[in-house]
């Protein structure tokens, strides 16, 4: 069987409430496209699976979000429906520290009803991610074995606090739950990148994910990429890019083994999702 490509990244183009910031640079990576006809499109899930099937995705993750302060709110509710019955589809839940009290117990729920992994968003959520109060939820995600995804890194959003999102941060945290499934998304970008690398490097439970990274970029960004691609998730950040099938032909083209490259676009991810 081929390795499937699996997008690790995607985010309903639907959000109950988005931030303007958020909003304004959506409508402007998709320029030129009549905004109402395309939200509408993408909003019908059958259309979304064969955009993704066209663009030579085998699986997506889709992501909920809960950052009211800056992004928006995409719940977690949205994203279980929006995903049932697309068997390539795999919903991820968010949990926000301050308006959740027992983030463990929330956790359990999620997945009893069929999510698959959470999103963290440390820089929009505004907390660090070795704070102790993260502690109870973590080790009910080492508990359940799901991947656990930390926005880290850089953002062009208002409102977002870069400080938070230093991969620095998730050290205390692979050593306190080495176990635990822990995704650095976005590579550290801008500020860390060689932070992420080491990290993913360093730990056996922390993997690197590198959407909203130029493909082209990404051997400059980690110049020793092919040594850990056994870590490494390939990622759009759909709808925050015009062409997922543009991504993966500029992915295929670097100057990596092929072996790398397979592990990267679905590899790993595949391993870290059982499929």
């Amino acid at each position: 069987m081929d390795t499937p490509v699996i997008d690790f990244h995607l985010h309903p183009i639907h959000y109950e409430y988005y931030g303007e910031s958020t909003l304004n640079w959506l409508k402007s990576i998709h320029a030129g496209k009549n905004w109402d006809e395309f939200y509408a499109s993408y909003c019908d899930p059958n259309f979304f699976v064969q955009y993704l099937k066209a663009s030579g995705v085998d699986y997506g993750v889709v992501l909920a979000e809960l950052s009211p302060a800056v992004t928006g709110i995409c719940s977690n509710e949205y994203v279980l429906e929006f995903c049932r019955g697309q068997e390539m589809l795999i919903p991820f839940a968010s949990i926000n520290p301050f308006t959740t009290v027992r983030m463990d117990i929330e956790l359990q729920r999620l997945v009893e009803k069929g999510y698959r992994g959470i999103k963290m968003y440390p820089t929009y959520q505004h907390f660090y991610p070795n704070d102790p109060s993260l502690y109870p939820l973590y080790a009910r995600a080492e508990e359940l074995q799901i991947p656990v995804m930390f926005h880290t890194g850089s953002s062009v959003f208002e409102g977002a606090r870069l400080k938070y999102g230093d991969p620095l941060y998730l050290d205390d945290v692979a050593v306190d739950f080495p176990k635990m499934k822990i995704i650095l998304v976005h590579g550290g970008r801008g500020f860390w990148y060689d932070r992420a690398f080491f990290l993913a490097k360093l730990h056996a439970n922390v993997y690197m994910e590198i959407a909203g990274l130029p493909p082209k970029k990404l051997t400059y960004y980690f110049p020793e990429l092919e040594k850990i691609s056994h870590k490494v998730l390939f990622g759009s950040d759909w709808p925050g890019v015009k062409d997922i099938k543009h991504n993966i032909s500029e992915l295929r083209q670097l100057p990596l083994n092929e072996e790398a490259k397979e592990r990267i676009l679905g590899g790993t991810a595949a391993m870290l999702l059982n499929i």
